[in-house]
């Protein structure tokens, strides 16, 4: 209960503080600060706003210690209402899947009008009297309601728990787990908002200006709540959202993969993701699952994804991997041998395009990779992580070998180990057909990847830097100045000039020099935008390499000697993302 409880409130955390809630900051901020009421009434005791004389000075109003708790339960009320029910009650009355977002922004437009015209909040807030308990409406349902309404705007905003409270709600599988977890969510993504809401309550109450001008206080609120409630409709807020650096994906990542989440989720961390079978040969690891879930599909007819019935009876690879990860590009020309080799015996290769970036997910980039690495077999497309978790799987490159009765019967991740995993692949043919002839093996262990010590992959980024990051400036989100240092250890980088850190790469804006410090043959990097990259070996310069476009894999360096200086001139508008070595 309590794990389940803490990955709730995390979960719900990193979405209050997350890009896709800034639209609702100053809805909160404003309407918390206008005001006891909600209905545009001065409070009792206060009558400047009513055009009364009075001759001693005006006093402050009574503070309520409800708004905002209320503001939080009324976020909590929706929230879970309709991340549980809502897709099952929208199906039920044939309600489009956009309703519930309109009914909300509908109220924030209703609650913004009530601000400033007193008989609507009357009207808004007239239900509410008939609650015993409530015996001052006008002051517990205004903020009520304003929770409500910012509740059904939360639900679009994705992450790993999320997600798996929208699966449960979607397919009426709600248990005890389920609804804490949901609940401890809404509550974590109310905090940071009840921050805010707290902040302007007592903006609103210290500020002198505010005591005798309540009532104008209380329309620029609701003229604010009606025009972000407007642009809320229009998704202009999207764009912001989409211009700001994914500052929380970091965290989310750390979620989805964490064993910690999965248990507290209810997930399966066994079958397929257990079954690594090193060195052990053929093991039994349970039934398949199959590609449910998955999005496009490349070189399948018509673009048909492959079902169970396809498969029956054959032996098949599924192979994880990701276009600009330079162990799958070593690791490809494996798979792609065994396919031309084995096919006719009844092998059949399913490749499972799984991301590791966000440019990774463009379908159009996807398929340019799949015809620039020459691949014949069906590969479909796994943005959502819908196979990649219905494997348990959670590495790049991966490979599962499932018999002709549909069992996993091995697994191997990462590079080599490839006249084993060929092995394994005829051991299979022989027992789904003994009959069947199979041409000579096409691995051996002469084709194992070097063993000797190389530089190891290097992130360029602010979430996935640690251990060969190297400069004195912290590798950060934003936009900053930095500095070579006096010198540097092996299998490292730092940066020099003006550089814009994302979640994902590094931008030069200025002046902008990396300098990468490698035991390793080849240098390859991934890096996008237009330019050319001046690359300077041992403080020489060596070549030159244009870049265009979106990001892919480019070769900086070559052979040579495998300790090395290397610096390399980015252009600005050039964005790097990852170092891998040859």
């Amino acid at each position: 209960m309590l794990s389940v409880i803490l990955v709730g409130l995390a979960g719900g955390l990193v979405t209050g503080v997350s890009p896709c809630v800034l639209p609702m900051l100053p809805i909160v901020f404003v309407t918390s600060g206008s005001g006891r009421t909600a209905n545009g009434c001065a409070p009792e005791g206060d009558t400047s706003s009513a055009g009364t004389t009075t001759l001693a000075p005006p006093k402050a109003p009574p503070r309520s210690r409800l708004r905002t708790p209320l503001i939080i339960a009324g976020i909590v009320t929706s929230f879970s209402v309709i991340s549980l029910f809502g897709t099952l009650l929208l199906s039920a009355l044939g309600l489009p899947d956009s309703f519930l977002r309109w009914t909300g922004i509908v109220l924030l437009v209703a609650i913004g009008v009530g601000l400033v015209v007193p008989p609507i909040a009357h009207a808004l807030e007239r239900p509410f009297a008939r609650i015993p308990a409530w015996t001052k409406p006008s002051e517990k349902g205004g903020p009520y309601l304003l929770g409500i309404g910012l509740g059904t705007l939360y639900v679009p905003c994705a992450g790993p728990v999320l997600a798996a409270i929208a699966v449960a709600g979607a397919t009426g599988q709600i248990g005890w787990r389920t609804v804490v977890l949901t609940v401890a969510f809404a509550v974590g993504a109310a905090l940071p908002l009840a921050v805010f809401a707290t902040a302007g309550e007592r903006l609103g109450h210290r500020l002198a200006a505010y005591r005798s001008r309540q009532r104008t206080f209380r329309i620029v609120g609701g003229v604010v709540l009606i025009a972000l409630a407007v642009a809320l409709a229009f998704d202009a807020p999207a764009r912001l959202q989409a211009a700001l650096p994914g500052y929380t994906a970091a965290a989310d990542r750390a979620l989805s993969k964490s064993d910690a989440v999965d248990t507290a989720l209810g997930r399966d961390t066994g079958g397929a993701g257990a079954c690594v079978g090193e060195g052990s040969g053929l093991a039994d690891c349970g039934t398949s699952p199959g590609f449910d879930g998955g999005g496009t599909w490349f070189n399948t007819a018509d673009g048909a994804p492959l079902t169970r019935a396809d498969l029956a009876n054959k032996v098949v690879l599924v192979d994880f991997w990701t276009y600009s990860c330079i162990n799958c590009l070593r690791d490809g020309p494996h798979v792609r041998r065994w396919y031309d080799a084995y096919r006719d015996a009844g092998l059949v290769v399913v490749g499972v395009h799984t991301p590791e970036f966000a440019f990774e997910k463009d379908g159009g980039n996807v398929a340019a990779a799949i015809g620039d690495e020459h691949i014949d077999y069906p590969v479909v497309q796994d943005n959502d992580y819908a196979i990649w978790n219905a494997f348990a799987n959670r590495y790049w490159p991966a490979k599962y070998l499932i018999d002709g009765r549909g069992e996993i019967r091995a697994a191997s991740f990462g590079e080599g180990r490839y006249d084993e995993v060929e092995a394994d692949i005829r051991t299979l043919l022989k027992d789904a057909n003994p009959n069947v002839t199979l041409p000579a093996p096409v691995d051996t262990k002469d084709d194992a990847v070097p063993t000797g010590a190389q530089s190891p992959e290097m992130y360029l980024s602010s979430s996935r830097s640690a251990g060969s990051y190297a400069g004195s400036e912290a590798l950060e989100v934003g936009t900053r100045d930095f500095t070579f240092g006096d010198s540097q250890p092996a299998d490292t980088f730092s940066l020099s000039g003006r550089f814009e850190v994302t979640d994902e790469s590094v931008i030069a804006r200025s002046g902008a020099r990396v300098r990468l410090v490698s035991t390793a043959d080849d240098v390859n990097a991934v890096l996008a935008g237009s330019g050319r990259v001046v690359v300077h070996q041992d403080g020489r310069p060596d070549r030159s390499v244009d870049v265009s476009g979106v990001p892919r894999l480019y070769r900086l360096a070559d052979g040579g000697d495998r300790d090395r200086t290397l610096t390399f001139e980015i252009p600005d508008g050039v964005a790097v993302y990852t170092f891998t070595f040859g």
